[in-house]
């Protein structure tokens, strides 16, 4: 007999609390890349993107996600962002700058609004003016960054890795 059973789709792990994390991104060249950061979002039980421009989600890439995850449009960053920090939200740019931290070192704070850069010119000064710490990921070969949505989907397992009840 095998020693493991295949098993697909499985009911979510339940949440002790609520996450206290939210993404925040510009208006993204590819609709298919915020369809990937929904999906993800879903499945780390994240339930509101922040998503600037004229933001579209394609339900054969998000799945059940573009079902649970709100996607709010918004005009521009900025604003949103001071509204997030005023709500007591911590401001962390997923973005490679000259002080940011290795993901595998950061420490989240829980109540967490992650902004994300641009697919080709990252985030914003005036982003990153308005940021409390940026993480990148470490690259080890070329490209020289990951994809949007891929980099989004580290960021957010790293998190719920640091916070697995909610």
């Amino acid at each position: 007999m095998a020693r493991f059973e295949h098993v697909r789709h499985k009911p979510p792990r339940a949440l002790e609390q609520p996450r206290e994390l939210v993404l925040a991104c510009p208006p993204l060249r590819s609709q298919v890349n915020l369809a990937r950061i929904v999906r993800a979002a879903g499945c780390c039980g994240v339930t509101r993107i922040y998503a600037c421009g004229n933001p579209k989600v394609d339900r054969e890439v998000a799945r059940d996600a573009a079902d649970v995850v709100e996607v709010i449009p918004r005009r521009t960053l900025p604003p949103v962002l001071k509204a997030l920090k005023d709500e007591g939200y911590a401001l962390v740019g997923l973005e490679q700058t000259t002080d940011s931290a290795s993901l595998y070192d950061f420490a989240f704070p829980r109540r967490t609004a992650l902004v994300i850069g641009h697919e080709r010119h990252g985030l914003s000064d005036d982003v990153l003016a308005l940021l409390d710490a940026v993480v990148e990921i470490p690259v080890y070969g070329r490209p020289f960054a990951h994809n949007v949505a891929t980099a989004t989907a580290m960021a957010l397992y790293e998190y719920c890795r640091q916070y697995p009840a909610g």
